[in-house]
């Protein structure tokens, strides 16, 4: 058998669960967010499983749950370095009879389109970068770009608001 079977899965996920977890939690030291991390793993290779061959999964189901911390610590290194945990926290700390509150968001509809597009994507979306590249129709770098001018001028208004502090 080439592919992975459903009776291989669930033994493959009891027995990788806690192994996968321990490596997750170890890149970025929050439980609940290793936690999500391996569910999304199994889910991603799961939703490919017709693709898997079982003699590689193991080493898939590991990749792809390193590439998931390795881009949530980096997402949550980026938000921090402008003062943020996340974007979904400024719609939770400044959150009113709207989602989101109006300074934060003429903050985020000043941010031009191309950019602010590609942070939806990533931030609220949770999409990579290839992912946001297809849906775009723009190359993968320039995703990583823009979403770095994008967190930029997102802090600038933020500060400009009195939202964040420099």
């Amino acid at each position: 058998m080439t592919s992975v079977d459903n009776a291989q899965w669930v033994d493959t996920y009891r027995r990788l669960e806690k192994p996968l977890f321990n490596v997750v939690y170890r890149v970025i030291w929050d439980a609940a967010e290793s936690q999500d991390i391996v569910q999304e793993t199994f889910l991603r290779c799961w939703r490919r499983k017709e693709d898997i061959r079982a003699d590689g999964f193991k080493a898939l189901l590991f990749r792809t749950a390193l590439n998931l911390a390795s881009n949530r610590r980096r997402r949550a290194k980026l938000w921090s370095m402008i003062g943020l945990a996340s974007i979904d926290e400024i719609a939770d700390e400044h959150a009113s009879s709207e989602l989101i509150s109006k300074p934060v968001r003429a903050a985020l509809d000043s941010v031009p389109e191309a950019l602010r597009h590609v942070l939806l994507l990533t931030e609220l979306a949770g999409m990579t970068y290839a992912e946001v590249a297809v849906a775009l129709g723009i190359r993968e770098g320039t995703v990583g770009s823009r979403r770095t001018r994008a967190l930029a001028l997102l802090r600038e208004r933020l500060e400009a608001k009195g939202v964040v502090s420099q």
